[in-house]
């Protein structure tokens, strides 16, 4: 197992992994029909997107995007456990799968909440959209004059190419007094670009 795959020894994905075979089990076992395959379609696919996103957290080290993948993983939980919530209520599933799966997925958030417990909080950036940070308080108003300014990034740089001043530039550490720019439009010579 390579360092990219270290996320699957954690206990949550390890956990998660007792989701997806459960989810398979309960959707294996419903009857053929419509209704079925759409709510089996629904188990298995947030059982994967849990794992998915377990990946995606572990990826990245910002907080907020950790933390959105969280929020996304709660949600996949929740849609999965609904999904077997509904084929009980429709009589095409065993009233024991809603039983196994609530059990599971209790079991999960409490090596959820383990998992995000360790997220490094201190460690973000503003993202724009004020869900973590909010300009209202003096802390965040200094990460927010830490976020990229673009007005920022060119201030001091010339309007077009015939602003630069090529004498400034040659000046700039040349100690045997070569100009590597020989003409006025700032063209490089050949030969001194061969040498």
């Amino acid at each position: 197992m390579g360092r990219l795959d270290k996320y699957r020894k954690l206990p949550v994905f390890r956990k998660s992994e007792e989701l997806v075979e459960l989810a398979e089990a309960i959707a294996s076992s419903l009857k053929d029909d419509l209704k079925t395959e759409f709510l089996a379609a629904e188990m298995m696919t947030n059982a994967y997107l849990i794992q998915a996103k377990i990946a995606g957290a572990e990826g990245g080290s910002l907080y907020s995007l950790r933390m959105q993948n969280a929020v996304l993983i709660k949600l996949a939980a929740q849609d999965m456990f609904n999904a077997v919530s509904a084929a009980a209520m429709v009589n095409i599933g065993e009233e024991d799968y809603v039983d196994l799966m609530r059990e599971k997925v209790e079991e999960f958030r409490l090596v959820f909440i383990d998992w995000i417990r360790g997220f490094d909080k201190t460690y973000d950036i503003p993202d724009n959209w004020a869900i973590r940070f909010d300009s209202s308080t003096p802390e965040q108003e200094k990460l927010e004059d830490m976020r990229f300014n673009e007005d920022d990034r060119f201030d001091g740089m010339p309007d077009s190419f015939d602003d630069i001043d090529f004498d400034a530039l040659n000046a700039i550490g040349d100690d045997d007094d070569e100009d590597f720019f020989d003409d006025e439009e700032g063209h490089d010579d050949e030969e001194d670009l061969n040498d």
